[in-house]
């Protein structure tokens, strides 16, 4: 028997998108690796991973995060130039 529980973390109110299960949950129903959130409501927790893939995409395009240029990107060796 373990001497300590792990309790996950949460309040009613909270809600999160399972990763794993593929479904919203009021409170954290799994660990914290398997899940996106939390959100305020309800709405926003079902449509986690849309709201991931424009972020994603956001990202990619953004000058500050993606410095490389393509020919580096296609030297085929595997590392950056300087």
């Amino acid at each position: 028997m373990a001497l300590f529980k792990k309790r996950q973390v949460g309040k009613p109110g909270e809600w999160y998108y399972c990763l794993v299960h593929k479904k919203v949950e009021e409170g954290p129903e799994c660990p914290a690796k398997d899940r996106f959130g939390p959100y305020t409501t309800r709405e926003e927790a079902a449509h986690a991973m849309e709201t991931a893939q424009e972020r994603n995409l956001e990202w990619q395009n953004d000058p500050k995060w993606n410095d490389r240029t393509r020919e580096e990107e296609g030297d085929g060796t595997g590392t950056a130039t300087p």
